[in-house]
């Protein structure tokens, strides 16, 4: 019987060599698995946190439109002409409001709340809530600035 043949460098075994070199690609396989784990749920973290913000911007807008109209309309017409809560139409479908107005009495504003939802979750939705007072005056008063507001000489006039 003939003895293994040994590394003539080190004499060691040629077994002991592929032996280590197997356990080297073991070892470098389970790490790139694992790298690749963590950089798939960071990459699905980073979407889904990005798909929320984009939703919690959508809810805003909606909610400040809504305080727009008790605005326009005033907080005591405004119930007799909108619902004060439903769902929003296209392309804001999964969207659902509630509207509060509260009179605080005579002569106080009112304070408005609207609050925008898009899931069944309770953080998943905007509130905001302010106060608007009742407008005095004719009913079809126009509600514009007396004088014209130049808003590009107001914010980049002093840069020329």
């Amino acid at each position: 019987m003939r003895a293994p043949r040994t590394d003539r460098r080190r004499g060691r075994p040629r077994s002991h060599r592929r032996g280590v070199a197997l356990l080297d690609a073991l070892v470098g396989g389970a790490m790139l698995g694992v790298g690749l784990a963590v950089v798939l749920s960071v990459t699905s973290r980073s979407l889904s946190t990005q798909t929320d913000g984009e939703k919690r911007l959508a809810a805003a807008w909606l909610a400040d439109e809504l305080l727009t109209m008790v605005l326009v309309e005033g907080p005591d017409v405004y119930p007799m002409l909108y619902d004060t809560s439903g769902s929003f139409g296209s392309p804001f479908e999964g969207f659902t409001y509630d509207v509060g107005i509260e009179s605080l009495g005579r002569g106080a504003p009112y304070r408005v709340s609207a609050v925008v939802r898009w899931a069944d979750r309770e953080r998943d939705a905007i509130r905001v809530e302010t106060l608007i007072a009742l407008r005095h005056g004719e009913p079809e008063q126009p509600r514009e600035p007396l004088e014209r507001v130049d808003r590009f000489e107001r914010y980049f006039g002093d840069e020329e």
